[in-house]
């Protein structure tokens, strides 16, 4: 492998699930100290977990970055979580709108943070999971005023839409979180248009699957 080849796995066995924690211990430990146990995040069991997919980026074979997906998260807003949205979103609407998968644990180690292709490979590991699995739109919290946050990233690049924020959730932090939603096809159908860098690597070698979910979300909307 070159040097500075970026690689993706799916985290599947002892090996990558050792990494994949050495990378949460760095990030969300260590330098943030959101969690307390980076272990109890991927715990060891003998049988695949149905409801979730942790996939580990590399750079040069290290270690570099790693993404979670949990499917069909709860929309409910627990009261305690004191959730404001935006105006004019219809949670009963969102709730009915597609299948979901919450984006989480989305990190990279402070020296590739720079390499935009780390990023990139991720999601794009996430879009052909949770396409290929039936699901239409990711729903992920950000940390506002984070300086290593995603939220540009999530929202410039990507095209995730703001719909509230929420004071308190299960990771040890102050900061507000803000709640983002994407749209899996209608974020296609833009970045196909562009034709660009992004578009290359986020749907390299998808194209087929996600014209698959494109057309299936016209005729869904259709009248």
């Amino acid at each position: 492998m070159r040097r500075n080849a970026i690689s993706l796995t799916k985290v599947e066995g002892p090996e990558g699930r050792a990494e994949a924690i050495s990378v949460i211990e760095r990030v969300y430990l260590a330098e943030k100290g959101w969690l307390r146990d980076a272990s109890a995040e991927l715990p060891l069991s003998k049988e695949p977990s149905g409801n979730r997919s942790w996939f580990l980026a590399r750079v040069g074979g290290d270690p570099a970055g790693v993404i979670r997906l949990s499917y069909d998260p709860p929309l409910e807003i627990p009261p305690e979580l004191d959730f404001h949205f935006e105006q004019g979103v219809d949670l009963a609407r969102l709730r009915q709108g597609g299948r979901f998968v919450e984006v989480g644990r989305f990190m990279i180690l402070p020296e590739y943070r720079s390499r935009i292709g780390v990023a990139l490979k991720l999601m794009g590991a996430a879009v052909g999971e949770v396409v290929e699995r039936g699901y239409t739109h990711f729903i992920t919290d950000v940390f506002e005023g984070d300086p290593h946050s995603p939220l540009a990233f999530h929202t410039r690049v990507l095209g995730f839409q703001r719909i509230g924020s929420h004071r308190f959730g299960e990771l040890s932090s102050d900061r507000r979180r803000i709640v983002l939603v994407l749209d899996i096809a209608a974020t296609y159908l833009r970045l196909r248009e562009r034709k660009d860098r992004v578009f290359r690597e986020l749907t390299g070698g998808l194209s087929e699957l996600l014209e698959g979910l494109l057309l299936r979300r016209r005729l869904e909307l259709a009248p």
